[in-house]
């Protein structure tokens, strides 16, 4: 008995054994009209082994590089696309994914912040633009309680808002305090509460709703189970009488 630990490893794994061996094949034959035509043949077969994807863009195409993949660029037959190489395919490295860079400096209070502080430096001067500073210096404290879990002056956030807004948002000088930290707390714990309540009521209505449907199902079952013996025991009676 032949083990597969024992053959040679597939270089494409999902077209299986049988294709590997047709492309190594293919690779053999020295008759050109007859190898190009036996490569058009392996791509049929590998179409038929992937018919979900006869409506993907480039389907055709992707099927040619596999081919020349699986040949491991050894094979010498006309393509109708570009014939593709090692240093393009498999030896090729994705491009690079630049981090953004638009909050350099305190991550945790989010991009929201951001925005929120560029709208607010637009409005005109007077109470609603200084209640929106206070409101973000809310939120922004809000924000440092859940990433710190712990306890905040208000002077730092004051610190951070004028450091976010490069300084055209100035509340350091200011005597008004912001929501206590113990409140926001409160608010933090209340607000998880909640939604683990929500969910344990989520998962508990779907207990019920299935136990109930497994009470009903029972109760189908032997209301059937005393019609076929109600049955059986009429014919018994019409076979006696």
């Amino acid at each position: 008995m032949e083990y597969n630990t024992l053959r040679t490893q597939l270089i494409i794994p999902e077209y299986g054994r049988h294709i590997q061996e047709m492309v190594d094949y293919c690779k053999t034959i020295t008759d050109e009209t007859e190898r190009n035509g036996f490569a058009e043949i392996i791509i049929e077969v590998m179409g038929e082994l992937n018919p979900h994807l006869r409506d993907v863009p480039d389907f055709q195409h992707k099927l040619w590089d596999q081919l020349f993949i699986m040949a491991e660029f050894d094979l010498d037959v006309r393509s109708p696309y570009p014939i593709p190489t090692k240093k393009d395919t498999v030896n090729s490295k994705p491009n690079k994914v630049n981090y953004p860079q638009s909050i350099y400096k305190y991550r945790y209070y989010g991009h929201n912040i951001r925005k929120m502080i560029d709208v607010a430096i637009t409005w005109e001067e007077g109470e609603k633009r200084e209640g929106l500073f206070f409101a973000i210096a809310n939120h922004m404290k809000k924000c440092y309680l859940l990433w710190n879990k712990d306890t905040v002056e208000d002077q730092v956030i004051f610190d951070h808002l004028y450091d976010l807004s490069d300084g055209k948002i100035d509340l350091r000088q200011v005597n008004d305090q912001l929501v206590s930290s113990d409140k926001m707390n409160n608010n933090n714990s209340n607000h998880q509460s909640n939604t683990n309540r929500n969910n344990q009521n989520h998962r508990n209505n779907n207990n019920n709703n299935r136990n109930n449907n497994q009470n009903s199902n029972n109760r189908n079952n032997n209301n059937r189970n005393n019609n076929q013996n109600n049955n059986r025991n009429q014919n018994v009676r019409n076979n006696k009488g």
